[in-house]
């Protein structure tokens, strides 16, 4: 039996310590919450999260540059701003659009694609002002006047059925004529910008103005040649630290740009030359006949050619949450809007910024900006640490002056360096100016300034490897909430399956037809009112090429039954031809059917039916034997039908029956507004056939499971397909282990779920791998169920009615090529290639954005932890500081910048998914984490400070001068400490594998980094002592530099024989507190 997956949900399971995880089972979900509010910085899910919570986050966190802490979160000015722009252009749009083409004719602002031409060329018959007044004020008489839509397709040079030419001449035509589908965007920030934001911090700019007046008074004490080092040398670590900011967040909005225009680059089928291509959105032009479905957005500005049931959502435009159908009297279609239901095709009059929305996208800036539940904490972790290291840094800044100040400061040789009434103002400018300087470097260091943007930088890079891994990221947040997942809700169709589909079994008349595709098996009626069926109930198409080569578009299942009536003999566009469409009943996911009701020449009607076998055979009381005659459809037959069902999902056919009826043309209504309402009759069918469609599993989808089951992470697959498909697909994926699985509530019909209380269905959830026959809504249900539970829940969805549930779980994913825009708006992510195991690749990199946050806190906590200690104990004792300014804003380089891009930039190992997922609430610093950081840091603390007291007696320096020997030991000291960070950089690789070694050579950036910073520590030593007050060290010196860095990994290895608490730190520290209140409080 399957394992009762409510098990693993973070607030009931027991995690592996080793997998820097912690025990909650002790605590519900109401506590938490209280948590939240309490806690600013305690984000489960920022997702949908309230405009006020993050708002409050903002104003708790301690800040030192605002513009470059919060560059990548949410405006929340400019989410105002932007409504209010929407509500603008939809009453103002026509002045808005003189006043961009205005400016795009006088400036030549920079537009992608070809400039916009208002005139009438190359023969058309009408011009673009015309199009955007016709589509505009929705002129139905000026359309009439051009004569309808076919007139106006001669007007454009394009046919309504089989589009325009569509060589590279002809399109290049159209563009210079009416525009191309593109807008002008506005630029992203230049370098310089980010150079100017880098600038912005505090204390960057509290050390220039002490450099500046270091540099002033030390030219005027020391001369322009001697005197210029210390404050120019502060000056120049400041403005390295500068650029090498800039530089590194540039890169990162270069890549974030790149992958907006990858999200804004929809595809979609258009009719060109007679057949249907697919083309990007941004090559549209005015002329392109383009088919619209449900889930599609509407692409341009257009008209109707022909609709069935057509229901456009224009909320998007008009503001107003409105359906509005289309057809005759009301075919203009706007860009920007949704197809809420139906189908049909357009006429494209209007694109880019000569549409109402291109207009919107041109005056709004997209704001790339989100929170992220990593983000929010890390800025506590930061305020946390900054407010320590605050306190410490005045502390010390009271301490040096104090002693300053009073006498108790001496130099290297032991000279009071200030005596009341002596020292010149000059000399005691500068000593305070040094001691202002050390106490601000001590600032830059300790607030972790870099620490919330080194979620960023990683979610950048994650983002980028993971298009190559076929995911595209519309969200950031999901990217880290994936490592969080404790169960999919995965479809069946394309994702756990290859989607391409094809007849392989046949029933007519209850005989199975073998081959399923012999014509000559089947009467002529018979195969005259199937082949009638199959071309007009579908949404899909055939297009047979000059050289007589066929091209079937559509569905998978569309293009599966479309195939079969190919081979059966059917001519697609004759068939059509000699039938007219009365009305149609578009495919339902509730109903799980669809219908079409045709007029033949002899004024005959045939309703014709195809849907799910066992619904559509539960209206048929009559079924078209082999030979064509109809006959009663039995208890017997009926029974042999559905035995023939069963038989068919038993070997993972989906099985479709095709249906019909004849109908009294005096019984359809003959006013259009009244055919339009009429309600296809759905009973008394006659049964025509049941198809068998195979769809084949994904090659490598059984491992994929398989790893995710390792990883702790459940998938469920929720499906419309029928439960004995269903359940034997899941158990060729794994999903189900055996048939002694499949019962109930382990596969479950989406019925029975549905009609099930909100308790139960909340008590079962857990426990469901298959849903079979299961709605939308039923997956939402689920979807809300198991977020009860605890649960961290991705989806994935395709159609319109999934989005919904991809809106409500944690993780909305939806695929890329069978999915509707509708429902890619919706998700978080779009997996590119539908496949199931780049679901779990997603899995994989949301677990390493968590690692690799979690490596980098260890290595900048050390750091921050070892340099506070030092320049405190060494300040309070002796009132020097053996780290200066500068050395300091260098060893913040190499944690901030230099250390986020080596750890932050690790790629995910198999390793990740052999732990349990990580709770949202779990702590960011774990045992294992505080462990070895405490390891380290006592190390480092311990070693440098015996240096700083007692260096010159161990270095033998007792016979050298004191100025020389404070050199060195000061240098040795300097160089030490950063060889520590370095070899302590391979230590954060692994904070719970004792191999810290394993796949580093793989990770060019990190041994770049870390190579980069050895040659720029030894270029200091040996050649930049000026610059940073060292001297050079000799091969001796050198080798006990390495030594103590060395020292390090054995520690790192041994230390992780000690064992840790499975209660987290925290949870400790607040337990202890709660004791100690609990006795007062008696």
């Amino acid at each position: 039996m399957t394992r009762d997956s409510s098990t693993s949900s973070p607030y009931h399971r027991h995690y592996d310590e080793e997998a820097a995880t912690s025990t909650h089972g002790d605590k519900d979900e109401h506590e938490y919450r209280e948590e939240e509010e309490d806690d600013p910085f305690n984000f489960g899910n920022t997702k949908n999260a309230p405009i006020e919570r993050l708002r409050r986050w903002r104003q708790a966190a301690l800040v030192l540059n605002a513009s470059r802490r919060f560059r990548y979160t949410l405006d929340l000015k400019k989410k105002q701003e932007r409504e209010e722009i929407r509500r603008k252009i939809r009453t103002h749009a026509q002045v808005i659009r003189a006043a961009i083409l205005f400016r795009e004719a006088g400036e030549r602002v920079n537009v992608v694609g070809p400039p916009t031409i208002l005139t009438v060329t190359d023969g058309y018959g009408i011009g673009q002002d015309q199009l955007s007044s016709l589509t505009r004020d929705h002129d139905l008489a000026a359309l009439d006047r051009h004569g309808g839509v076919q007139g106006l397709a001669g007007l454009l040079k394009t046919s309504i059925d089989g589009g325009v030419v569509g060589d590279d001449a002809d399109l290049l035509s159209r563009k210079n004529a009416f525009g191309s589908n593109t807008y002008p965007r506005k630029k992203g920030r230049s370098f310089w910008m980010f150079l100017w934001e880098a600038w912005q911090d505090l204390t960057l700019i509290i050390l220039m103005i002490a450099a500046a007046a270091s540099l002033a008074l030390g030219i005027k004490t020391e001369g322009a040649k001697e005197g210029w080092y210390d404050g120019g040398s502060i000056a120049a670590a400041v403005i390295l630290v500068i650029v090498v900011t800039a530089v590194s967040d540039y890169r990162q909005s270069l890549q974030f740009q790149n992958l907006n225009e990858e999200k804004q680059n929809i595809h979609l089928e258009v009719v060109r030359d007679g057949k249907r291509v697919e083309v990007s959105i941004f090559e549209l032009v005015v002329g392109d006949v383009v088919p619209l479905k449900i889930g599609d957005q509407v692409p341009a500005d257009g008209v109707l050619i022909v609709g069935h049931s057509l229901a456009i959502d224009e909320s998007s435009m008009t503001g107003e949450s409105k359906i509005v159908h289309k057809d005759r009297k009301n075919p203009f279609l706007m860009s920007g809007c949704k197809v809420a239901d139906g189908y049909g095709t357009m006429l494209v009059t209007g694109v880019g910024i000569n549409t109402e929305w291109g207009l919107l996208m041109a005056s709004i800036s997209e704001d790339t900006g989100e929170e992220t539940p990593l983000q929010v904490r890390l800025n506590g972790v930061a305020t946390f640490i900054g407010t320590v290291g605050l306190a410490v840094a005045v502390s010390v800044l009271l301490v040096l002056l104090i002693r300053f100040f009073t006498g108790h400061s001496k130099d290297p040789n032991g000279n009071v360096q200030f005596r009341k009434g002596t020292t010149s103002v000059g000399d005691a400018v500068d000593g305070a100016i040094k001691i202002i300087t050390v106490a601000v470097t001590i600032v830059v260091v300790a607030v972790p300034e870099g620490l919330p943007l080194a979620v960023t930088l990683t979610l950048a890079y994650s983002m980028r490897k993971m298009m190559a891994d076929k995911a595209l990221v519309r969200r950031l947040s999901a990217c880290e909430t994936m490592g969080s997942a404790t169960t999919i809700c995965s479809d069946k169709t394309g994702t756990l399956t290859l989607n391409q589909m094809t007849v392989v079994e046949v029933y007519i008349g209850g005989k199975k037809i073998d081959p399923p595709d012999d014509p000559n098996s089947m009467s002529p009626d018979l195969c005259s009112l199937l082949v009638e069926g199959i071309s007009q109930n579908t949404t899909g198409s055939v297009f047979t090429s000059n050289e007589g080569a066929v091209e079937v578009s559509g569905s998978p299942t569309e293009k599966a039954i479309l195939s079969w009536g190919v081979k059966l003999g059917m001519k697609f566009g004759v068939v059509r031809s000699q039938s007219e469409v009365l009305q149609v009943f578009p495919f339902n996911s509730e109903k799980k059917r669809g219908g079409v009701a045709v007029e033949l020449p002899n004024s005959e009607v045939h309703i014709h039916w195809k849907g799910a076998a066992e619904i559509v055979l539960g209206s048929c009381t009559k079924y078209l034997d082999v030979d064509g005659s109809i006959k009663q459809m039995t208890d017997v037959k009926d029974s042999l039908f559905k035995n023939a069902i069963e038989d068919m999902a038993a070997g993972s056919l989906r099985c479709v029956a095709i249906a019909y009826r004849p109908y009294e043309r005096e019984k359809v209504p003959n006013d259009e507004e009244q055919l339009a309402q009429w309600v296809l009759p759905e009973d008394d069918l006659v049964l025509l056939a049941i198809v068998g469609i195979k769809d084949p599993c994904r090659p490598g989808v059984r491992e994929a499971v398989q790893l995710c089951t390792n990883a702790g992470v459940k998938v469920r697959m929720v499906t419309g397909d029928n439960l004995q498909t269903a359940k034997a697909i899941a158990l060729e994926c794994g999903i189900l282990h055996s048939n002694a699985d499949a019962t109930q509530p382990n596969l479950i019909e989406g019925k029975v779920f549905r009609a099930m209380s909100e308790s139960e269905r909340e008590a079962i959830a857990g426990n469901i791998s298959v849903m079979g026959r299961s709605s939308p809504n039923d997956k939402l249900l689920l979807v809300k169920a198991l977020k009860k539970k605890g649960h961290v829940v991705a989806v994935t969805g395709d159609g319109t009615n999934d989005a919904p549930a991809l809106h409500e779980a944690d993780i909305g994913l939806a695929m890329g090529i069978a999915g509707t825009e509708v429902a890619k708006e919706s998700s978080d992510i779009i997996i590119l290639d539908d496949n199931f195991a780049s679901v779990v690749k997603v899995v994989r990199w949301g677990r390493s954005v968590y690692a690799n946050i979690q490596k980098f806190i260890q290595f900048q906590l050390t750091v921050n932890v070892a340099a506070l200690v030092i320049n405190v104990v060494a300040a309070v004792s002796s009132g020097d500081v053996p780290l200066n300014a500068v050395q300091l804003l260098w060893v913040n380089l190499i944690m901030d910048t230099l250390g986020a891009l080596a750890l932050a930039t690790e790629p995910p190992t198999d390793h990740l998914m052999h732990r349990s997922p990580v709770g949202r609430r779990e702590p960011l610093i774990t045992n294992i984490m505080w462990r070895n950081l405490i390891i380290q840091a006592l190390y480092q603390v311990i070693v440098l400070i015996i240096l700083n007291f007692k260096g010159r007696s161990i270095l033998n320096l007792e016979n050298e001068s004191i100025d020389y020997a404070n050199e060195v030991k000061n240098t040795l000291i300097f160089n030490a400490f950063v060889l520590c960070q370095l070899f302590n950089e391979f230590n954060a690789r692994k904070p719970d594998q004792k191999n810290v070694f394993t796949g580093v050579t793989k990770n060019r950036l990190f041994m770049g980094i870390v190579g980069v910073t050895l040659v720029l520590q030894i270029v200091i030593i040996e050649f930049l002592g000026k610059f940073t007050s060292t001297i050079r060290l000799n091969w001796k010196y050198w080798l006990i530099s390495v030594a103590i860095g060395f020292i390090s990994w054995p520690l790192a290895f041994f230390g992780k024989f000690i064992p840790v608490p499975k209660t987290p730190l925290a949870e400790m520290i607040k337990r202890c507190f709660r004791r100690r209140r609990a006795p007062s409080s008696l």
